[in-house]
């Protein structure tokens, strides 16, 4: 019971669209509006206003680390073993893709998921960034490194804590659904269409 307690609390702490919620804090589009439509802070990048898209990054990575964060905390207190942990971590990380709060029209995660990796273990999130920063350099697109980190994700999570850890089966579920939620972005790469950091962008109405 505790377990699906604290599933359904981290999923309402991932339904917290950071993009959406900022964007009217400082007065902008709704980011589901314009661009990509992504709800997350690439999107919100495009409208020039660096602060806000490094808040709703801070919000979207903050909050899928402190659902995990705050599981792992109780977790001895209230009988949640490592296979609670990872339902939490996917349930924030649903809740993030597809937010109660907005009509589940959410962001593609990238941000969550680094968070949740990192509160579950430090050199996995680093692994896991270290593997996004490095298809950044050379190829400059978000999406293409967001999508190859997740393939390495759960590799990581084998090396570190073994094939047989329950944590394993969470995090390739967070990184399937990651991929998933990249398909358009896939499409465009195979097309050879996808944008790249740097290039010039349709800017918000």
């Amino acid at each position: 019971m505790a377990t699906l307690v604290f599933a359904v609390a981290a999923y309402l702490i991932g339904s917290l669209s950071f993009a959406v919620i900022v964007s009217r804090l400082f007065g902008l589009p709704d980011p589901r509006s314009y661009g990509s439509g992504n709800p997350g802070a690439t999107n919100v990048l495009r409208t020039g206003k660096r602060l806000a898209a490094a808040l709703t990054l801070a919000g979207d990575t903050g909050k899928g680390a402190l659902a995990v964060v705050l599981a792992r905390y109780f977790a001895a207190d209230y009988g949640v073993d490592m296979s609670g942990i990872a339902l939490v971590a996917l349930s924030v990380f649903l809740g993030h893709v597809y937010p109660v709060f907005f009509r589940f029209r959410g962001g593609k995660g990238a941000a969550t998921a680094l968070g949740i990796l990192c509160a579950i273990n430090i050199w996995l999130g680093l692994a896991t960034l270290s593997s996004w920063l490095l298809i950044m350099l050379f190829f400059r697109m978000v999406s293409l490194a967001s999508i190859i980190a997740a393939v390495f994700a759960p590799f990581y999570t084998a090396w570190l804590f073994g094939t047989a850890s329950p944590l394993l089966p969470g995090v390739l579920a967070i990184a399937v659904l990651l991929i998933y939620r990249h398909k358009e972005n896939i499409q465009r790469l195979f097309a050879g269409e996808e944008s790249r950091i740097g290039a010039k962008k349709q800017d918000p109405a």
